[in-house]
């Protein structure tokens, strides 16, 4: 398992480069948006994570195990999804807030402070998975989604100063707050409940 775990890490890390990257691109073009815009824009981007996590974290499951049901498969596409897409595109780029000293700096956490939004969104996904259990496509959106969702978490803590070092760690903490939780979600927590596997 450590073995596939450190696989898939470096096999999915160029996709994370890319959406790290992008983001900071949008960042350099939007970093001056008022406040509400970018919580509107997260609260879009947020939940289109969540079904794509959800998908894939669910189709992970599926394609990897003999037995399965819907409620099992409920309970790991959710819970993998909710907890890990929470520490991402919230609680990661937080913390990079508190750090940088960031002067409009907050914690939103989706499924609490939106929770009539986000959660039908993680069930949405394991509902897509179930009928339709693809992990390619939904997998990169992901990885790019939450970029972007974690990229305007931290647009609406910044002030009107940027610098060219700033870039640089926000670049950092976009990577690290994409690269491990994401590929946790969608291919090493649903692993770790597979008994029996199957090939596919």
């Amino acid at each position: 398992m450590f073995r596939q775990i450190v696989k898939e890490l470096k096999r999915h890390a160029p996709y994370t480069l890319l959406g790290a990257l992008t983001g900071i691109i949008v960042m350099i073009i939007f970093f001056r948006l008022p406040f509400r815009v970018s919580y509107n824009i997260f609260y879009v981007l947020h939940p289109v994570h969540i079904i794509l996590s959800a998908l894939t974290t669910s189709a992970i499951w599926k394609l990897h195990t003999d037995r399965y049901n819907l409620w099992v498969m409920l309970l790991i596409g959710y819970i993998g999804t909710i907890g890990i897409a929470s520490l991402s595109d919230s609680i990661i780029p937080y913390l990079g807030e508190v750090l940088l000293n960031l002067p409009n700096r907050g914690i939103h956490i989706g499924f609490i402070e939106k929770w009539w939004l986000v959660n039908p969104m993680a069930f949405l996904g394991v509902a897509i998975a179930y009928f339709w259990p693809k992990t390619e496509f939904p997998h990169f959106g992901h990885v790019l989604i939450s970029t972007w969702a974690s990229l305007f978490h931290i647009i609406m803590a910044m002030g009107e100063t940027v610098s060219f070092g700033f870039y640089i760690i926000i670049f950092l903490f976009l990577f690290f707050a994409v690269w491990i939780p994401c590929c946790s979600s969608d291919i090493v927590f649903p692993l770790l409940f597979v008994k029996e596997r199957k090939y596919v």
